[in-house]
């Protein structure tokens, strides 16, 4: 039942604070209607038996304390939900943003999702392939995975999130149905009309649901969005037997808004002035990814942020990646090569990899070749900090072999057109042929009837 009150003690530019509200809950949604006529939504953020704080979802500049109106729902944020979704494009509150009419339905959905109960979770097992040799071969995505991307500010995360987004695709010829779900988070006009783009022009539109809140958008949109874009996919994975594949970009722009309402709120900080809570509240947002015994869909996500001075170490990459199961790293150096996509292929990892390449997904040898091209890297990389030192004509014969091989296993391995889409036997023989620039018997992490069937050493 709605209830109005006209008893608002004071508003900050996000936060409405009321008294005598009573059984008011957490999380209940709220309309706000300032003496003009103007209403925003808002939903209710903490209670006591003295004062009820609501947060804003809008500008609450010009709003007398005298005349607000409040009125509560009874309910939390909810929306309607349906396949009528698809090729949409939303504001950050599920309005639409593309022109076309509101979705109506008789189904709607708390933002919040519903708890999986771990022991009804089924272990992610099934190979995506994302056609990025990177990530494929070296990172293996897993379906109902959820395997961010670390980047910095100015590198072509968005870039590499609309290539996997056009290409990923599930292996064996089978024909279940493929959703996107994007979720941009306080990002510019740019990056939004960029993905726009991309989703029509590549068709990809035809199977995506869109949320946006611009950065120019009220900021308290970018702490709902996250969960309304997840409710979505929520309902074409486990309603409709989906495989929904959910970005959200930008994390960092998520988390600078808790720390706002955070500071406003007069909590006291944790590392860097962010709630000591933030691990949980983006534990509410990851976990939301998997899948379900009995249930045919998936959610893999792949969030997107942007590291605060290229620095891994910030409370909101360290918390990411204690959560997720792993991340994918873009290093700037790469990046000034003009190597795309420029991950760095040491920092970066995927924890369910083993789940999903071998002999019953990908290739028999998919395991023992990326292992040995991770280990001649490595031995590249460290003879590339030799030459620093002693220079190129110091090195022997086999420095030198690892030092070419470090360079085109750049050039040719990681380095791929934004275009490119190589499937994974084409990967694979990719490997093969470069790390027949090395010598056969250092070769300790393959097995040897792999080294005889895929094997091509051009070095002997």
């Amino acid at each position: 039942m709605e209830i109005e009150y006209r008893s608002v003690k004071r508003i900050t530019n996000m936060l409405v604070f009321a008294e005598g509200i009573k059984d008011a809950a957490y999380g209940e949604r709220v309309s706000i209607t300032s003496a003009d006529g103007k209403t925003i939504d808002g939903q209710v953020l903490a209670t006591s038996e003295d004062i009820t704080v609501i947060q804003a979802f809008g500008n609450t500049t010009g709003m007398n304390v005298d005349e607000t109106k409040l009125r509560l729902s009874g309910t939390t944020f909810k929306i309607p939900v349906s396949e009528k979704m698809i090729g949409r494009i939303f504001d950050g509150l599920g309005r639409p943003r593309d022109g076309g009419v509101e979705i109506f339905s008789d189904d709607k959905r708390d933002i919040n999702g519903s708890p999986i109960n771990p022991y009804a979770r089924s272990r992610p097992s099934e190979f995506i392939q994302t056609g990025i040799s990177a990530i494929d071969c070296l990172n293996s995505l897993v379906r109902g995975q959820k395997l961010p991307i670390f980047s910095g500010s100015g590198l072509p995360h968005n870039r590499l999130a609309a290539q996997i987004l056009r290409q990923a695709t599930l292996l064996g010829g089978k024909t279940q149905k493929f959703y996107i779900v994007f979720g941009g988070i306080g990002i510019s006009s740019e990056d939004a009309n960029f993905f726009i783009n991309e989703f029509k022009d590549s068709g990809a539109l035809e199977r995506a649901v869109v949320f946006m809140n611009l950065a120019s958008d009220p900021s308290m949109e970018r702490l709902i969005l996250p969960r309304i874009a997840l409710t979505a996919a929520e309902y074409l994975a486990f309603d409709k037997g989906a495989h929904v594949i959910v970005i959200l970009t930008d994390i960092t722009n998520y988390a600078e808004a808790l720390r706002e309402i955070s500071a406003a709120r007069d909590e006291i900080p944790a590392r860097r002035g962010y709630p000591g809570y933030m691990y949980t509240d983006l534990a509410s947002i990851f976990e939301r990814a998997g899948k379900i015994k009995g249930k045919s869909g998936s959610i893999t996500q792949i969030p997107i942020l942007t590291m605060p001075s290229d620095d891994i170490t910030h409370p909101i990459p360290d918390l990411v990646g204690y959560i997720t199961e792993g991340q994918i790293v873009l290093n700037r150096g790469l990046n000034k090569k003009n190597i795309y996509p420029n991950i760095d292929v040491p920092l970066s990892l995927s924890r369910l990899m083993d789940q999903g390449i071998g002999a019953e997904q990908t290739r028999e040898d998919h395991k023992g070749l990326s292992d040995q091209l991770y280990a001649a890297y490595a031995k590249g990389n460290e003879v590339r900090r030799m030459v620093e030192i002693i220079g190129e004509g110091a090195l022997n014969e086999s420095d030198k072999l690892y030092l070419r091989f470090a360079d085109e296993f750049e050039r040719r391995f990681i380095n791929q057109d934004f275009m490119e889409n190589r499937d994974i036997k084409t990967t694979l023989d990719l490997g093969w042929e470069i790390l027949g620039i090395l010598k056969k018997e250092d070769m300790t992490r393959i097995k040897p009837e792999f080294l005889e069937r895929y094997g091509k050493w051009k070095s002997q």
